[in-house]
């Protein structure tokens, strides 16, 4: 499990997000992912990339659903095996609310893709426009995944827990769900196969004729405002930081009023 190795970063992804790790008496207790029928080829390669013996069994059953779901199972009940995973960031039990990005260095694209492919969502809304969405309840997933989203894409998402259910719903449409998908599921990676499929499929979109562009706030950085106190001058920081000389003069105005922080000299 070498976490700089693109498939073991997406399969670590996935397991944390979709994998259960459970203790038993003495040294016992197995690692189990349970996923659709339709995606056991997966399980299969999980299989020939853990060198220890592990086992995949397939079972049908009604649920609140569908009255007959298909479903794959692969178990591994090695002790070696689950103790690497345990200390690169799997707990054992429920871990909804706790998993967070690997101990470690790690493959960041291939380590998302595991985790989207197992918790999020690739493909087209009910009006035909693309996108990409992650549902979590993990704060350091759904953190990280605006982070890393940001320097691909360069939109900016905050996360907050809905009330109904309280987990992070995370989503990227547009041009941004392009460049996402396209960054994360690159060709020849390992990924669910229909997910691969819908996101090759948003590179095909193309925004309607006349269809605006929303707006993108731009946040102020630490340096910006230095800057722009260090000028004194809307019109003279605006030509530098390629804002409009409006936008520099309100943001002067909130830094000398008290309305925003003051940067400081390591920021």
């Amino acid at each position: 499990m070498d976490l700089t190795l693109p498939e073991y970063a997406y399969m670590f992804g996935f397991l944390q997000a979709d994998g259960h790790l459970a203790k038993g008496a003495g040294k016992k207790g197995r690692l189990t992912v349970e996923i659709s029928a339709q995606d056991v080829e997966l399980l299969h390669r999980f299989q020939r990339l853990t060198p220890f013996y592990s086992s995949i069994t397939e079972r049908s059953r009604s649920t609140n659903f569908s009255e007959t779901h298909s479903s794959a199972t692969w178990s591994l009940y090695s002790l070696e095996a689950r103790t690497r995973l345990n200390e690169l960031g799997l707990p054992y039990g429920r871990k909804s609310m706790t998993i967070s990005p690997p101990h470690g260095e790690f493959v960041r694209p291939d380590y998302l893709r595991g985790i989207l492919d197992a918790d999020g969502s690739v493909g087209y809304t009910a009006k035909g426009f693309p996108f990409v969405s992650l549902t979590t309840a993990s704060t350091a997933i759904g953190a990280y995944l605006c982070r890393y989203a940001r320097e691909v894409t360069g939109a900016e998402r905050t996360i907050k827990r809905n009330t109904r259910d309280g987990v992070y719903n995370v989503m990227y449409a547009m041009e941004a769900a392009q460049r996402l998908a396209a960054h994360l599921y690159y060709p020849g990676c390992l990924a669910l196969q229909r997910k691969r499929i819908a996101a090759d499929s948003l590179a095909s979109w193309q925004r309607p004729a006349g269809m605006r562009v929303a707006y993108t706030k731009r946040t102020w950085t630490a340096r910006e405002d230095r800057l722009l106190l260090e000028l004194n001058s809307p019109k003279a920081a605006a030509e530098k930081l390629g804002r409009t000389a409006q936008s520099c003069n309100i943001r002067l105005w909130r830094l000398r009023s008290g309305q925003v922080p003051m940067p400081t000299s390591d920021q």
